[in-house]
């Protein structure tokens, strides 16, 4: 598609019909400048060509309005000029013109320089929707990749965190904890008679149960570092950076009264009409020499401890490494 802007219709007309016998190029006039932009944007040229010199309004003016929008800042401009001045021709490319052509140009020539900066502007079109779609793509990609990650980080029933997720949390967590010289805790739970209710009230049930009491933790686990995942079966972990024994014994407490007070029934339960929960508890000032399992390990023989001593309670103590 070529625009002519030209104030002189007879040029409009001599160009038409240079290019008349060529069937695959589209012809447009504009013999006012002024409303050379919205034509412009309304037809969207692959080339320009833009006269020189026009009463009201300069080509090398509306050369550098074409250039400011953004419609038609990158469609290619050859200039048309009757002046073969040298110091005319650098001062259009300094403003931005592609090509200039002192009229009337050979036919040959003017076809020639057409098709070249035509090809080359289609062709620049056809780069950037390729970019933009690649980019599209690239950034769906990295979307569903982000997806992927969280999912693969998730319990899929309570959607809390998941083992391995949790596993690799912990580790950083006390590496952090000991270069900071600060306390961590580990809050292990596990729900109290869990087999029995699933016998009693079915899987489906269940589900549901374990759902309820991942719900629980996370309103529980307010701060941001704070750290809740399903370690399996009903069994759950918090992990609580910054946390000293008591402060976490404290967040056992209050996770261990909400299930309590969520009254869900179990009447096959020894422990109480309702499902219970028992929590292990413990705290302290990492050293290099700990690992995850010592940790873990203390707050499982703690959770155990609950357990033995009629469930639905907190049972906590310091880190003891064994």
């Amino acid at each position: 598609m070529v625009m002519l802007i030209d104030d002189q219709a007879i040029v409009g007309k001599l160009l038409q019909n240079m290019l008349a016998e060529h069937p695959d190029i589209c012809f447009h006039y504009c013999h006012n400048p002024s409303l050379a932009i919205d034509e412009a944007i309304s037809i969207q040229p692959t080339v320009i060509l833009l006269d020189l010199l026009m009463p009201g309004i300069n080509g090398l003016d509306l050369l550098k309005s074409i250039r400011q929008h953004p419609s038609t800042q990158d469609v290619p401009v050859i200039m048309l000029s009757t002046e073969d001045d040298p110091s005319a021709k650098v001062k259009a490319f300094e403003w931005g013109a592609n090509d200039y052509l002192v009229k009337l140009p050979d036919k040959i020539e003017l076809v020639a320089r057409l098709r070249h900066h035509s090809t080359a502007f289609i062709h620049k079109l056809q780069r950037d929707r390729v970019f933009d779609a690649l980019q599209k793509a690239q950034a769906e990609l990295e979307k569903q990749n982000i997806e992927l990650l969280r999912l693969s980080q998730l319990d899929g029933m309570t959607e809390i965190a998941n083992r391995r997720y949790f596993d690799e949390s912990i580790q950083i967590e006390l590496k952090r904890a000991v270069r900071s010289q600060l306390p961590m805790a580990v809050i292990m739970l596990d729900i109290d008679h869990f087999k029995t209710y699933n016998d009693t009230y079915g899987h489906l049930q269940g589900d549901d149960c374990l759902k309820t009491v991942a719900a629980i933790l996370k309103q529980q686990v307010h701060r941001p570092a704070d750290f809740v995942a399903r370690y399996g079966g009903e069994e759950f972990v918090v992990l609580l950076p910054e946390t000293e024994l008591a402060g976490a014994e404290q967040i056992a407490e209050n996770i261990r009264s909400a299930i309590f007070a969520e009254q869900i029934p179990h009447k096959a339960s020894k422990t109480a009409a309702y499902v219970t929960a028992s929590l292990g508890v413990t705290s302290g000032f990492p050293a290099s020499t700990d690992t995850a399992e010592q940790w873990l390990q203390q707050a499982d023989a703690l959770l155990y401890k609950a357990k033995q001593y009629g469930r639905n309670q907190v049972q906590a103590s310091p880190l003891r490494i064994f």
